[in-house]
């Protein structure tokens, strides 16, 4: 049984299916990266780092930020997966730097016409300043080794390029 809402991708999924090639890769992460990016399509994390399937354990929320759900993601990967740095990727023209929570709030319950006051978006006010916070929480979290280099960079979506920014 299929919904008709989905047929185009279970199509391309048979296609996919019919050349399958990853069968047999190791749940761990070959080159020992995690990485934390946005959840913006402009980002193609394995292209834009050199990998390939099965290199890194890759983790996308809006605004590639550090929640709780991210740090439970790390330490599982860090501890089972052969993670050993991870990097933080913002990128530029990012949904979540162009407003604050409040207005994105604004913005939802007017669409929904729900409340969403008890809401929490985690909008980028400075990108520089929520990647050095979110690197410090992966840094001060107690179940991550103080061995696991961390960094964070800024992707930029119109040239490609990727620059580190802060480190911990």
């Amino acid at each position: 049984m299929t919904d008709p809402g989905f047929d185009d991708i279970l199509r391309a999924n048979d296609s996919y299916a019919s050349t399958f090639r990853l069968a047999g890769l190791t749940p761990e992460a070959a080159r020992g990266l995690g990485v934390i990016t946005c959840i913006d399509s402009r980002i193609e994390p394995l292209a834009l780092l050199g990998l390939v399937p099965g290199d890194a354990k890759i983790i996308r929320n809006a605004g590639a930020r550090v929640t709780n759900d991210v740090l439970r993601s790390l330490v599982l990967a860090v501890h089972l997966l052969g993670v050993h740095r991870v990097a933080v990727i913002a990128h530029t023209r990012c949904r979540m730097a162009q407003a604050t929570d409040d207005e994105i709030r604004s913005e939802i319950a007017r669409l929904t016409g729900r409340p969403t006051d008890a809401w929490e978006f985690l909008a980028v006010e400075d990108q520089r300043h929520t990647l050095a916070h979110d690197l410090a929480e992966i840094r001060n979290c107690p179940l991550i080794p103080a061995s696991v280099e961390i960094g964070g960079f800024v992707y930029d979506v119109d040239t490609g390029r990727l620059h580190l920014v802060a480190h911990a």
